[in-house]
């Protein structure tokens, strides 16, 4: 008898696991069974999928010893770290959307129009990027096909929903507050409100924040480059989802802009915005609830040989999160 397919989703409560399950209502596989988990303080509570109800599950060591076919993990590292080797112990693929796997050499870090190839090579568990490094190199890996990357220097503008509800509620406080009181921060260690902050993730001893950190090593991975230059600033910024990234790149090769323009034009996951002439460009709000990454701004940085600028902006809950998780459960089924 044919095993049926049993996913699992993890962490299905939360801002990138509720996103997960509108993908999958959106995507429709050929799942017949799903189950979702949670902490305690969420175990019971009723949700609405598919025209059914289910109730939320505590997530517990025996939760994954039956036969599910698949799991999705957007629960944080510790979690993953936790029940992710239980999963796959009883032969499930584990799908992860923290960090706790990612630089692990014996665990595939997938974006699906970048490097779908490498998902064979999984033992059990498949690692989802960064949300700003998975737009970034949806970008990236075509130019570096054609023109040979020589070094990216990032600098990211990231929206609060990527901090989780906490962080959503941080700049919707300092939206409706009375500017003569105090409120207090849940998730950031200055008002996002009417602010920027250069500080995602806990501090390095080398002067970089781990979202930094995240977007070189991973960035590396990703396109094979253990060694190529790159450097990062990331940035929190009072928008609420979204995330924009302004790239620039040095690339070996020459290459003609316009040429350039049409080879990103005709890449997967790619819709160019790119006419300054008539003020247009992608935004934030043009990504929103989108599974694309949005470019523009394309254009030549004169200071070195052959070298260009350009805009990425992508839903950071989505392509930078949830669809890409789904997209690689798509390729393993």
């Amino acid at each position: 008898m044919m095993k049926k397919n049993k996913l699992a989703v993890v962490g299905a409560t939360g801002l990138v696991g509720q996103t997960i399950l509108k993908v999958l209502e959106e995507k429709r596989l050929p799942i017949e069974e799903y189950v979702f988990f949670a902490s305690s303080k969420s175990a019971g509570k009723k949700i609405k999928f598919l025209e059914k109800e289910y109730t939320i599950q505590e997530l517990t060591t025996h939760s994954l010893d039956t036969s599910f076919s698949y799991a999705i993990f957007s629960a944080g590292s510790e979690t993953a770290k936790s029940f992710a080797p239980i999963a796959v112990s009883n032969n499930c693929i584990v799908i992860d959307n923290s960090s706790a796997f990612r630089m692990d050499e014996s665990v595939p870090l997938i974006v699906p129009e970048v490097n779908s190839e490498e998902i064979k090579n999984h033992s059990g568990i498949i690692a989802n990027p960064n949300c700003s490094t998975i737009q970034a190199v949806v970008a990236l890996k075509p130019l570096d096909d054609k023109y040979h990357i020589k070094r990216i220097i990032y600098s990211t503008y990231q929206a609060v929903s990527g901090a989780g509800y906490k962080g959503v509620l941080d700049l919707e406080n300092g939206i409706s507050h009375n500017p003569s009181t105090k409120y207090k921060l849940q998730k950031f260690p200055h008002p996002i409100f009417n602010n920027c902050l250069p500080h995602i993730d806990t501090f390095l001893e080398n002067g970089y924040t781990k979202e930094e950190e995240k977007m070189i090593n991973e960035t590396r991975k990703i396109l094979n480059k253990p060694h190529l230059p790159i450097t990062a600033t990331t940035v929190r910024v009072p928008v609420l989802n979204s995330h924009s990234e302004s790239i620039n790149v040095e690339f070996e090769k020459e290459f003609d802009l316009l040429e350039l323009k049409e080879t990103l034009q005709k890449s997967s996951g790619i819709i160019i915005k790119d006419d300054t002439s008539s003020g247009v460009y992608p935004t934030t709000l043009d990504s929103n609830g989108k599974d694309e990454v949005f470019i523009g701004r394309i254009r030549r940085d004169f200071s070195v040989n052959s070298g260009i600028n350009f805009w990425v902006v992508a839903d950071n809950l989505r392509k930078g999160a949830a669809s890409n998780a789904v997209q690689i459960l798509e390729k393993l089924m």
